[in-house]
């Protein structure tokens, strides 16, 4: 289905090749992607970074959201976090340098990243243990993987608020 069905993503179907039990964290995927998008057309750059009211800029949500979705996934796949993932954790929110169109296509690419992962796990494998970063904090696969739909949400409500304020305040 396209952008342009008004339903939300949940209410279109199936998305193709991802295991049953793993449907409701692709729609919450493609349900962040479509409303990111249409959150950012028209966007002033000049206005990314701001922090209306100290709380969190446009630009931070833009860059937590793919940041986010590629440390839960990397943790789902049993693997630790690299150099360059821990390096990308310690830059969210201070990349002035990044663009509206930058910070959406990685986050356009990174949801493609996690719905190709999503595709290539065995529901048998959703209850395995895996550790979360270095103290090893226990989860599972599933339990990373709902974790990353719903805070990925989560940082879309904030993100719609934080820029529909700092557009009202231009």
């Amino acid at each position: 289905m396209s952008n342009s069905d008004k339903r939300e993503v949940w209410q279109r179907g199936p998305v193709e090749g991802i295991p049953a039990l793993l449907q409701p964290v692709a729609h919450a995927l493609l349900q962040a992607r479509e409303e990111v998008g249409e959150l950012m057309i028209d966007f002033p750059e000049a206005q990314l970074w701001q922090k209306p009211a100290g709380v969190a800029s446009v630009g931070f949500h833009l860059q937590h959201l793919s940041g986010v979705l590629d440390r839960l996934f990397t943790y789902a796949k049993g693997e630790l976090l690299s150099e360059e993932q821990l390096q990308y954790l310690l830059q969210e929110g201070k990349g002035t340098d990044l663009t509206v169109q930058s910070l959406l296509e990685n986050f356009n690419t990174q949801v493609d990243k996690s719905l190709q992962q999503l595709s290539s796990i065995h529901e048998q494998t959703l209850t395995e243990y895996r550790g979360v970063g270095r103290s090893q904090l226990p989860s599972t696969v599933i339990g990373l993987l709902v974790h990353s739909a719903e805070h990925t949400m989560r940082h879309v409500g904030q993100l719609q608020v934080t820029s529909r304020i700092v557009k009202a305040a231009v």
